[in-house]
């Protein structure tokens, strides 16, 4: 075996399998370590539930970049999505419900059902939402610009007055202005890492997620065989063009000599050298557990510390003997298919005491949830006839204030059962068994900084240039040959692809410019 690579990738989660594929397209020898006993990251299917395999980690595919599809020849690798339509279903008080549709008329006419006035203005809010998610994606497989590089781009353009709004205005107001009914706001209010509804440049937050809205349908939806085909499909095009992928290889320590990358200890205490390291791990895990202190500039120790991972959620799953009964919204003869993806927020001031107790260190009495049961598409997952279900549930405090989360997590869970059954009736009759990830759990099983699954907050001072330290341009970092390729990367997380795309084509121009 080679002991010396082009490249070293930290972690085969997918932004480092996506680094790792693209580089290796160039003619470059190319070494992935995981220290799992499988790749995938935060973008993987285990069978937590004899015979049940779920999406533990990432949930979703709904940003997946268009271009690192093709490029990899992912579908030829085999991944397959299971188009999602309806997009999503949200149970209201008073047996009200809203469903979206890719059709934006018909999610319309579901609005309308509760407030014609409001299905009337949905049109709006989406094209207020193509507009901010266009700015933001316009710069996605870019290197990050600065705030004031964009406000430059968009000057004189109808995009200017939306990017002034995203920065600065909150999602309160934003969702106050459009609609009129408390229940379709209650519908369509967020924060995400924001958290904050009322917060200024909470709306920027929200944008980078929305900005799925400019994904191609036939990207957005379920993977057969959950998220983890995904990594798996891109695992298999990486070797395809000679990446070497070693599992179980964990690594201790990013080894530096003179201020420049040499390659990585393993815990075994194998050495392995590299001409480059891309780090797939978040920077707090980087900067702070895999390198000496003393090869860290002190700037970027200081900037790495003071990095915002301050909100966090718990993952909830479930393996079930049936389908839960949401027929008291959907009537008796409903599509399952509704049930791929369900979100709970009852009110927005429902929302709002869910960041409160998160702020108070508290688990939340009001769990904003979303909901996702991909077996009403994938029946390969489960045995027949049965189903599993995951909930992310926001928010979650890093630490509590009062015990642990291993003291807490039995109550926890049992709140989040009794919530869905509150919709469900049926929720604990067909529930077979469940399992829950407080954020030590995420932090501990994929190796994400207080439990943080973006790796760093997506908050507007923590997008684009602001993204991980000032002191790194971009992916490139002021250790010569270390380059950061995941999540706490530009643009940021979620299942893109963007960040190993975006490292890997630094670092390919990078090594143009020496040769």
């Amino acid at each position: 075996m080679a002991n010396r690579y082009s490249a070293i990738v930290v972690g085969g989660g997918h932004n480092g399998l996506v680094a790792a594929n693209y580089l290796a397209r160039q003619g470059n020898s190319v070494l992935v370590l995981e220290r799992r006993d499988f790749v995938g990251g935060a973008c993987i299917t285990e069978e937590l539930f004899p015979g049940f395999r779920v999406s533990s980690c990432s949930y979703i595919c709904h940003m997946l970049q268009e271009k690192v599809i093709n490029d990899l020849e992912l579908r030829e690798h085999g991944l397959e999505i299971y188009e999602m339509d309806p997009v999503s279903f949200s149970p209201l008080p008073g047996g009200n419900h809203i469903m979206r549709w890719h059709d934006d008329e018909r999610t319309a006419e579901s609005i309308a059902r509760i407030s014609p006035e409001d299905g009337a203005r949905y049109h709006d809010w989406v094209a207020f939402w193509e507009q901010a998610g266009g700015i933001i994606q316009r710069y996605m497989l870019t290197d990050p610009p600065t705030l004031s590089e964009i406000a430059a781009d968009v000057r004189g353009t109808p995009d200017e007055v939306v990017f002034e709004r995203m920065l600065t205005g909150s999602m309160k107001d934003l969702v106050e202005e459009y609609f009129e009914s408390p229940l379709v706001r209650a519908s369509f209010i967020d924060a995400q890492d924001a958290g904050d509804v009322r917060a200024p440049g909470s709306i920027m937050a929200v944008g980078y997620i929305r900005s799925d809205l400019l994904t191609p349908d036939e990207n957005f939806g379920i993977p057969k065989g959950g998220m983890g085909a995904i990594t798996q499909s891109m695992a298999r095009s990486a070797e395809a063009h000679g990446v070497e992928i070693r599992l179980n290889a964990e690594v201790q320590q990013i080894l530096t000599t003179n201020g420049r990358t040499t390659g990585v200890l393993l815990a075994d205490g194998e050495r392995i050298n590299a001409d480059a390291v891309l780090s797939n791990a978040d920077p707090k895990r980087t900067f702070l557990s895999l390198m000496d202190e003393g090869d860290v500039p002190s700037g970027l120790l200081s900037d790495i510390r003071r990095a915002k991972t301050n909100t966090s959620f718990l993952k909830f799953h479930a393996a079930l003997d049936e389908l839960p009964d949401f027929s008291a919204y959907l009537g008796p003869d409903y599509d399952p298919r509704a049930l791929a993806y369900t979100r709970v927020c009852p009110s927005i001031d429902y929302f709002e005491r869910s960041w409160d107790d998160t702020k108070s260190g508290r688990p939340s009495s009001s769990p904003v949830m979303f909901i996702q049961i991909p077996t009403v598409y994938d029946d390969t997952l489960t045995p027949p006839g049965k189903h599993v279900m995951s909930v992310w549930s926001m928010y979650a405090p890093v630490q509590l204030r009062e015990g642990t989360w291993q003291d807490a997590r039995q109550a926890v869970g049992e709140q989040l059962i009794d919530t869905i059954s509150q919709y469900a009736p049926n929720f604990r009759d067909v529930m077979i068994d469940w399992e829950l990830f407080t954020p030590v759990e995420l932090e501990d099983r994929v190796g994400l900084t207080d439990g943080n699954i973006r790796h760093l907050d997506i908050t507007s001072q923590q997008m684009f240039a602001g993204r991980g330290s000032r002191s790194i341009s971009g992916y490139r970092t002021p250790i010569e040959g270390l380059y950061m390729c995941g999540a706490g990367a530009h643009p940021g997380g979620e299942v893109t692809g963007a960040p190993g795309h975006n490292a890997a084509h630094r670092l390919l121009r990078d090594w143009e410019q020496i040769t």
